[in-house]
């Protein structure tokens, strides 16, 4: 995208338009961000996140967060700032009334919520377990004469940029894929967001054959949702420019899990808090000198009272604070760049813009120090990359090899039989959304959408305990 590209405008950005034409009807104090709320809250997409990881995986307490809780923690971080921002905005002339700041307010939230859904099962690490095993599966002989015999069948064989969907698998891409398609109601177009709403969750909004996804690790959108994103492009206006909406959902999501990883791990026991809050205090006392003599004060107060469990009120108390910091700075942040987030110009995160940059570093620091170098964190982590190579091992190998829908007498049909209905009644789908494409007619691209939709989908649990019935650890 040219520096000349035209100025984004919120008139676009705030767009309301769905893929099909929603019958629902509105209302000034229920606009559409707020229907996208409504559709996804009672999802099983979004029930899902309560068994995936945030930091810790298979956990058997009650208070260690998940995709879920964090989730619904950054929603209300987001909602937070987009009002400030946006009641500048109004102010500025940016925004028309009350009512666009609502919108503003109502559409961050609602990305924050489901900005996690296309996680696979444990984290991010899940993420690089599928993109290791497609990065040899690729290289090997296997697929080489694979791709010979879907070519001799008519079927076409991998183009670069699908190829690159799975060697760059992204849950991101995989969110815009749920939302579209996947997340089935009654018909092809999944929840059937709004296009506003789909153009802020879209954090990388570029294909996997961009030459930013080699630099970045990071894309938009499967080669299967591209004629989504030219209706994004076209009818909000974003380009490979990221929604200015996103700064906002990336940087609740920032100050969320920067904080609330740490609160996590002081309560599991796996960060001394009174060693890491020294490793920080000469920084806040030089920095924030009011928020440190905050946090002293409150600790007295709690060794004079006599409270019990004394880390985690300070670290909760710890914080909250820090969170009020980071807030004010990513709006400061977003104001002062306000123009070059316009134009597409703005670089990097709004956090790394402001003043709390370094505070950044330092929270994160003591998360790498103490949380994500944890033994319980690095071994369940270990448990998660067999349990998820050897289910693709299992599905993928099944998939690919069957000429026709297949019964349950083979091993291959077994296999099949085990992936969601829902998953293939997706595959079936033809372009007026009539099921009537045939399994024997599906490309090796939808096929490896198929395994990859399914155990993405999965939760820890489900995939752990799916794997064990299936390598005879555990009786069905």
């Amino acid at each position: 995208m040219s520096n000349t590209a035209k100025r984004m405008d919120w008139i676009n950005l705030l767009n309301k338009e769905r893929v099909r034409k929603s019958t629902s009807k509105s209302f000034k104090h229920r606009n559409e961000f707020d229907k996208d709320y409504d559709r996804i809250i009672y999802s099983s997409s979004l029930r899902r996140l309560q068994d995936k990881a945030q930091v810790f995986p298979l956990q058997e307490n009650d208070f260690t967060r998940t995709r879920l809780t964090h989730s619904m923690e950054v929603a209300s971080l987001g909602r937070s700032i987009a009002w400030n921002i946006g009641t500048w905005l109004e102010e500025n002339g940016e925004l028309r009334d009350f009512w666009e700041v609502k919108e503003l307010a109502s559409l961050v939230e609602v990305s924050c919520l489901v900005h996690d859904l296309g996680n696979p099962p444990f984290g991010h690490y899940g993420e690089d377990i599928i993109r290791d095993w497609f990065k040899k599966w690729f290289g090997s002989k296997c697929f080489t004469k694979l791709q010979e015999t879907y070519s001799e069948r008519g079927l076409g064989e991998l183009t670069p940029q699908q190829k690159n969907d799975f060697l760059y698998f992204e849950g991101n891409a995989q969110a815009i894929r749920i939302l579209s398609k996947l997340q089935f109601l009654n018909d092809q177009y999944g929840a059937n967001f709004t296009y506003g709403t789909l153009a802020t969750l879209m954090k990388y909004p570029w294909s996997s054959a961009d030459k930013k996804t080699i630099e970045k690790k990071k894309f938009g959108y499967f080669y299967s949702e591209e004629d989504l994103f030219t209706e994004l492009h076209r009818k909000v206006g974003i380009g490979d420019r990221r929604h200015p909406a996103t700064y906002i959902l990336e940087a609740a999501d920032d100050i969320a899990y920067l904080t609330a990883d740490i609160e996590d791990g002081v309560k599991k026991g796996v960060v001394n808090w009174q060693s890491a809050f020294e490793g920080i205090s000469d920084y806040l006392k030089e920095n924030y000198k009011k928020t440190y003599d905050t946090l002293i004060n409150y600790r007295d107060q709690a060794e004079l009272n006599g409270v019990p469990d004394k880390d985690l009120v300070a670290i909760q108390n710890f914080k909250v604070s820090i969170q009020g910091i980071m807030i004010d700075s990513v709006i400061t942040a977003f104001k002062f760049n306000y123009e070059d987030i316009m134009n597409g110009n703005f670089k990097g995160s709004l956090l790394e813009a402001s003043k709390a940059k370094d505070l950044e570093e330092k929270l994160k620091n003591i998360s790498r120090e103490y949380c994500y170098n944890n033994t319980e964190v690095l071994t369940l982590e270990l448990v998660g990359d067999r349990v998820l190579t050897e289910l693709l091992d299992l599905f993928v190998n099944a998939v690919v090899k069957i000429e026709k829908e297949p019964k349950t007498k083979s091993r291959e049909g077994k296999i099949f039989h085990l992936i969601s209905q829902n998953f293939k009644h997706i595959q079936s789908l033809d372009s007026e959304g009539k099921p009537n494409l045939k399994f024997e007619k599906l490309p090796l691209y939808n096929r490896l959408l198929l395994v990859t939709d399914f155990i993405s989908g999965m939760t820890d649990s489900y995939a752990v305990n799916l794997h064990q019935k299936l390598i005879g650890v555990k009786m069905p």
